[in-house]
């Protein structure tokens, strides 16, 4: 059964409630590129996006918003823009003016840059820090008012404070906390036109921390909507798998009133996936229910049939996520119904691949390279596609190793903590590059960074 939650009206949708489950992108133009941007959001929308959403590094971005927005009308497109506020909370005021939604990360709003060092604060001090906040959102909260303006509370796992991570660890109660602080600020602003998204790369701390988040609102009375990512799942098969496993655990649970599957890909690319994981809730919930109770020597079997090979590897992973995330299983064995399906890769046990493929997005069995990477957006300072195929080309054999590749520093330091090294746009034309949360080489040239990061991982095995 499909949790209920109150629904939020943004622009010409609504959100939760009965209503279906919406589908959204971002866009990776920059966000000043009036002309660029509107192509990229028709796009979008004409592969079936709901929301579009936006970066708005500053007020200059914001205020293109009110352009990017009138084209698009004039032009027909009356879907809702979303701008993305991180860093300067300014800039949120102005993008509320001109938007139907703004997300708000709140590891970053109010509080300092991520150190990654610990505070320590007395209960006193701690509070002074939460009057700080509510003092700088009351005033973006009356211009949400007065605007009719959605809010989407987006907190990353990649991006908590270092008060959070001080006091709550990195922990699923850390992250809830980061959004419940700002949560219940709004409710006593009795502001309801929000939404909640927690992300994470890794998909048990994803799945995890949703459920946490839903339990917690529920004890305080609080039923907003939630939008589902998988944040940094990648590209081609690895991130669509990431994604269903992920996203797909949530949804066969009910929980889930908007998505976005994150690929390192065009955006438009995302449309579809997402399409088809709404469409394949109902079968991969009474999949999941069969292999839950058929589960023998820790292994769930499922015998399935698709039209296609994207749809298996969508409605494999969908069904056995959340048995895997919660190690109701630890070993997962593929059989079809029917022997032939399109698009099937030939070679040598195309099921078992796929099967190591799920393991791995379950964070159980480590087979082949994991890459962490961005989806890209107006922020990413390199071009993204080229370097993951440069990165994968170059590393693939090396089984088990975990390589995040970030576009900005929003996220990138802190998802670099679930990898073994990371490769990071530190500013236009320069990457830093990572091991786990340690910055070891600051502002390389990007024509460098690449051969860098491979000399940083061969000198590392060498030793």
């Amino acid at each position: 059964m499909k949790r209920k939650s109150t629904p939020v009206h943004v622009g010409s949708i609504v959100i939760g409630g009965d209503n279906p489950i919406r589908i959204q992108s971002m866009a990776t133009t920059d966000t000043n590129d009036t002309e660029g941007s509107v192509a990229q959001a028709k796009r979008i929308i004409d592969a079936g996006g709901e929301l579009v959403r936006f970066t708005t590094q500053g007020t200059r971005e914001a205020e293109n918003m009110k352009n990017i927005s009138a084209r698009l009308k004039a032009d027909g497109y009356m879907q809702p823009l979303v701008a993305d506020v991180h860093f300067t909370a300014h800039t949120a005021d102005v993008a509320a003016q001109y938007c139907e939604k703004v997300r708000i990360n709140p590891g970053n709003y109010v509080d300092p840059g991520r150190t990654f060092k610990h505070l320590d604060y007395t209960d006193e001090e701690y509070a002074e820090e939460l009057r700080k906040i509510e003092a700088r959102l009351i005033p973006f909260i009356n211009i949400c008012k007065e605007h009719h303006t959605a809010v989407r509370i987006g907190v990353n796992h990649g991006s908590l404070s270092d008060r959070i991570m001080s006091r709550y660890g990195d922990t699923p109660e850390g992250i809830v906390e980061s959004c419940m602080e700002f949560l219940r600020i709004f409710r006593r602003e009795h502001f309801d036109d929000v939404v909640i998204s927690i992300k994470a790369s890794n998909t048990v701390v994803m799945v995890t921390t949703v459920r946490l988040l839903v339990r917690t609102m529920d004890a305080e009375d609080m039923h907003y909507p939630l939008h589902l990512g998988v944040t940094e799942a990648g590209e081609g098969e690895d991130g669509r798998i990431k994604s269903a496993v992920g996203i797909g655990a949530l949804l066969t649970e009910g929980i889930g009133d908007t998505i976005r599957v994150s690929l390192s890909e065009e955006p438009e690319c995302e449309i579809p996936v997402a399409r088809k994981l709404v469409e394949l809730i109902p079968e991969c919930t009474r999949l999941r229910a069969e292999a839950e109770a058929s589960v023998k020597d820790h292994t769930i079997t499922l015998t399935l049939d698709a039209p296609d090979w994207e749809t298996l590897q969508l409605k494999a992973a969908m069904a056995a996520g959340a048995l895997l995330i919660d190690r109701k299983a630890t070993q997962l064995v593929l059989q079809l119904k029917h022997p032939s399906v399109a698009g099937m890769p030939a070679g040598q046990q195309p099921l078992v691949t796929l099967a190591d493929a799920i393991l791995q997005a379950a964070r159980i069995k480590f087979t082949k390279t994991e890459y962490i990477s961005c989806p890209g957006c107006g922020r990413t300072l390199y071009n993204l596609q080229e370097t993951i195929a440069r990165i994968k080309a170059a590393t693939s054999h090396l089984v088990g190793l975990k390589i995040g590749i970030m576009g900005c520093i929003v996220n990138g330091p802190g998802e670099m903590a679930d990898a073994d090294y990371g490769y990071v746009g530190a500013g236009r034309g320069r990457i830093s590059l990572y091991k786990a949360k340690e910055c070891v080489m600051k502002n390389i040239p990007e024509e460098e960074a690449v051969d860098r990061l491979l000399e940083l991982i061969e000198t590392d095995k060498a030793v």
